[in-house]
């Protein structure tokens, strides 16, 4: 079993890392009361830790293609677990939201790193089986965050959602030291050169960005890669199913606890099918990548995230939780497949010197995918839940944003006795009429990225490379199906 050895070091960092995304959703509510703050200063604990880790992701691949996958690999897990510590001990939100920040940029060291490590630790069958397990940890980790932070929090207060990184961190840095071998230099790897305006850019606006890359010598996101279709497919598929399929989880977690009553745990517990299934789906599909080509696996897979999300519309103010599960089993089915085919095709499209870079980006997409999704489905959450209180009440867009945050119990108190029944049902109406519309939205976008990433890879399937192939290739041969 020692050969898997270097697997479970890189799988221990991911779990971490994708956990921490979601595990605060349930724990706002205890975070809020323990360091009176605000419903925006919680937002930023949530959007700042997976904006830098998107921001730093491409960045952050570039330095491990120069300085090596391990040794970048070893500062993220070392930054990111120290930053655990401070998140967990912090008495004020500024000082939570900093090291949250902090935690992010930790995070996208281990993130940008762990496909290049896995690659380059095996080869053949025993890959395929590698990216398949670390896809279920991927997948999976996302979905049971909520479930995580449900347990924690209730058992023992949220700071222990961050506490306990830090010794699975520690036993992550001590494994991976000992068993995961240091990548051999790749040519020319030692000249290239970071190019930390262009990080600073695509974190401030894409279009700065794009023209900062094709004017620079050393990019952190070489854009001639995007011209490669297997590449571009990966890119679109890893972006609209984590859009699609996390982007709303976290309002129907809201939704689930302060409209149909459920607890933390309990609401957890009705999101786990979506983590179990594409846990199960991404193991498997470890074995598959090598018989069944991307342009089947990735466009079937997002047709899977889109009827999962479709499956989750027509709520009604009496829906329970019940309602929702099938269609996240759905998602989950999907992105089991997603992950493992999507990650797979986006390093193997590409030379082995922009290993790190495809990397990179892969993973900044997919954080992109989930932050925007958050980002645009709190928008349109909030203005249809205004829509459906116009008329209703005295201040519909300040009720719309104290309901979806979570606070329909707050609202429904300050109401007369007699009025409450009337007005709980009210507010299950609006809130439904958001969910209803996020889903659709996000059924729709994965169904046309279904579609796109079938057309991009009709004509052209990349071949599994060779752990030997010369890095100076300078092209990938497409082969025709």
């Amino acid at each position: 079993m020692r050969k898997w050895a270097p697997l479970l070091a890189v799988c221990m960092g991911t779990f971490m890392l994708v956990v921490d995304e979601t595990i605060t959703l349930v724990a706002l509510p205890d975070i809020s009361t323990s360091l009176h703050a605000s419903l925006g200063a919680l937002a930023w604990v949530v959007d700042g830790y997976a904006l830098a880790l998107a921001a730093a992701l491409l960045a952050v691949g570039t330095l491990a293609d120069r300085w090596g996958q391990r040794r970048v690999y070893l500062a993220g897990l070392a930054v990111f677990t120290l930053s655990s510590l401070v998140c967990g001990l912090s008495a004020t939100p500024a000082l939570l939201i900093t090291t949250r920040v902090v935690q992010g940029a930790g995070a996208a060291g281990i993130y940008a790193t762990s496909i290049s490590l896995l690659r380059n630790t095996y080869s053949g069958r025993e890959r395929a089986t590698a990216l398949g397990a670390w896809g279920a940890v991927a997948s999976g980790g996302a979905a049971l965050g909520p479930l995580a932070g449900g347990i924690l929090t209730q058992a023992f207060g949220w700071g222990w959602i961050f506490f306990v990184n830090v010794p699975v961190g520690v036993a992550a840095i001590v494994l991976t030291a000992r068993v995961v071998p240091a990548p051999a230099s790749r040519p020319g790897s030692e000249r290239a050169s970071l190019d930390v305006a262009g990080m600073a850019l695509f974190a401030l606006a894409l279009i700065a960005f794009v023209l900062r890359q094709r004017a620079s010598d050393h990019p952190i996101l070489d854009l001639a890669l995007l011209r490669r279709p297997a590449f571009t497919a990966a890119l679109i598929a890893i972006f609209a199913g984590m859009f699609t399929a996390y982007g709303f989880m976290a309002y129907t977690s809201i939704w689930l606890q302060s409209l149909t009553g459920l607890s933390p745990l309990q609401a957890g517990l009705v999101i786990l099918p979506s983590a179990v299934a594409s846990m199960a789906v991404s193991v498997m599909a470890g074995h598959w990548l090598r018989r069944f080509l991307p342009r089947y696996s990735l466009p079937v897979a997002l047709l899977l995230v889109a009827a999962g999300a479709l499956a989750q519309t027509g709520l009604t103010p009496a829906s329970t939780g019940s309602r929702v599960i099938a269609g996240l089993l759905i998602s989950g089915l999907g992105m089991g497949m997603v992950f493992p085919a999507a990650s797979s095709l986006a390093v193997e499209s590409v030379p082995h010197r922009r290993a790190g870079m495809a990397a990179g980006a892969f993973t900044t997409f997919q954080q992109l995918g989930y932050a925007i999704g958050v980002a645009i489905f709190a928008t349109v959450v909030a203005a249809m839940a205004k829509t459906g209180l116009t008329g209703h009440v005295t201040d519909p867009r300040a009720t719309a944003q104290q309901l979806t945050g979570g606070g329909a119990h707050a609202i429904t108190t300050r109401a007369p006795a007699a009025a409450r029944s009337a007005l709980e049902h009210l507010l299950r109406t609006a809130f439904v009429h958001g969910l209803n519309a996020v889903a659709l939205i996000g059924a729709i976008l994965a169904l046309a990225a279904a579609v796109i990433t079938a057309l991009a890879l009709r004509r052209e399937t990349t071949a599994t490379q060779s752990h030997a192939e010369p890095d100076t290739a300078d092209t990938v041969t497409p082969v025709n199906s």
